[in-house]
């Protein structure tokens, strides 16, 4: 059995939760089933299912804790993984930031379940599939690229009392086409919850078209440049800013949000005035499970509203340390944007780069957020408001920070997500000033 239902799940739990002798006891039982096909030159290599469920469980005593996991469900299992944690938990040293399990929470579910895409099967994956290599086979291009889908609950109980439970769905989608010769390269990807609101047809012409247009690009001299990013080029690079509003780096000097001679910079214009961005766990575009890796209640946070820093991350333990509030760790993040497309963006540019995406990004600088990467699979040079020609891929010294100063408009804003920081996340294209190129790259 892989999808609990809410009753089942419950009834597991509890029975798990009153096993141990532990001061404490938190469990988890997470279940999903992930459907999946990939395929490259033009031809399926590999298709499957996955069923898998599993659960954790967690105890304490006094500051000692102890951690086991199982994916087996019968009594005699069940209590081999309590008393497990129970064992692990007496050998184990104190821990000096240890948090007792929390209190009761108020969960509002939100809307993360699409019967549409759990309904996906073998038949709807390898038509993707095919959508997608036959109008490059007709082509002679090649096409290679991965969909999968998951169904999936998640369910959380504690000796305090605590319960929750949430079903959700996800789909996945990503292609790169590139020329028979290798010189030319498109990408596209897709994340949605709802798969009645993709089609690949639509989605992989896209990447043809870069293929086809980014042949035979010219070299451009590095430097700054007037940029149109779509959203997938800065998602990354937001997500990996957004590790500096925690309150514990700021305080302890290690976020861009940290202020000189000490304390930090809530409350002070840090951006453009035209970033607003915050997390929902019940956006219609971008819902997820409404409380975080430790069971905390997620709520509507703002955290920036007009450049003006509007909240920081505070856990439990440094929220006891500090005197303030805890807060629940964001599953989304929001950047509120305009109702452009990226080609209406373009349409307004007198003279830029359009960046497809950006990949093998690293942090340069913790302090500033600095970051390196390159671009990739489509990056052309714009001129009086139309694509002229397609420009070699750069290597980029940039931070988001910084980005988001220069920021000249936005666009609409859709559903990305950042597989490093598991953010789902809705980022409009932007066009943004004197973005940083610091050298030439060799990739396609």
């Amino acid at each position: 059995m892989n999808m609990f239902n809410e009753q089942d799940a419950r009834a597991l739990l509890e029975k798990v939760v009153k096993m141990s002798k532990a001061d404490e006891c938190t469990a988890t039982l997470d279940g999903k089933i992930d459907g999946n096909i990939r395929y490259a030159l033009n031809n399926i290599s590999t298709s499957g299912v996955i069923n898998d469920c599993d659960l954790a469980v967690s105890v304490a005593y006094g500051k000692r804790v102890g951690t086991s996991t199982i994916n087996r469900f019968d009594d005699a299992s069940l209590e081999h993984c309590v008393r497990r944690a129970e064992e692990l938990a007496r050998l184990a040293p104190e821990n000096p930031e240890f948090m007792p399990a929390i209190p009761k929470q108020a969960y509002k579910p939100s809307n993360t379940w699409s019967d549409k895409t759990a309904a996906i099967n073998p038949d709807f994956r390898a038509q993707v599939a095919a959508d997608c290599i036959l109008p490059c086979r007709k082509d002679s291009l090649v096409a290679a690229g991965f969909f999968n889908d998951t169904q999936a609950f998640t369910a959380i109980c504690n000796s305090n009392g605590n319960f929750g439970y949430q079903r959700s769905t996800d789909a996945n989608f990503t292609c790169t086409v590139r020329t028979a010769d290798g010189q030319g390269s498109g990408w596209v990807a897709r994340n949605v919850a709802d798969v009645s609101t993709f089609n690949t047809k639509s989605e992989i012409g896209i990447a043809i078209d870069k293929a086809k247009r980014s042949v035979d690009a010219k070299a451009l001299e590095p430097g700054k440049y007037t940029v149109v990013l779509e959203p997938a080029a800065s998602a990354h690079l937001i997500s990996d800013m957004m590790e500096g509003f925690d309150a514990r780096q700021c305080d302890e000097g290690r976020s861009f949000l940290t202020k000189k001679g000490g304390g930090n910079r809530l409350g002070e214009k840090v951006f453009d005035e035209r970033v607003t961005l915050y997390a929902d766990p019940w956006d219609a575009d971008s819902a997820v499970v409404p409380w975080d890796e430790e069971g905390m209640a997620r709520q509507r946070t703002p955290i920036i509203t007009k450049g003006v820093v509007d909240s920081l991350e505070y856990s439990r333990y440094w929220a006891k340390l500090k005197g303030k509030q805890p807060s629940a760790k964001h599953g989304n993040i929001i950047l509120v944007g305009g109702d452009k497309s990226t080609m209406d963006l373009v349409k307004t540019t007198k003279k830029g780069i359009l960046v497809t995406r950006t990949w093998y990004i690293r942090l340069v600088d913790p302090q500033t957020v600095l970051l390196t990467g390159l671009t990739r699979d489509g990056t052309f040079y714009i001129e009086d408001g139309e694509i002229k020609y397609p420009i070699k891929n750069f290597r980029f010294n940039e931070s988001p920070v910084i980005m988001l100063n220069n920021v000249e408009e936005f666009g609409k804003p859709v559903r990305v997500t950042d597989d490093e920081s598991n953010f789902v996340m809705m980022i409009p294209p932007m066009k943004l000033r004197e973005f940083t190129f610091t050298s030439l790259s060799d990739a396609v």
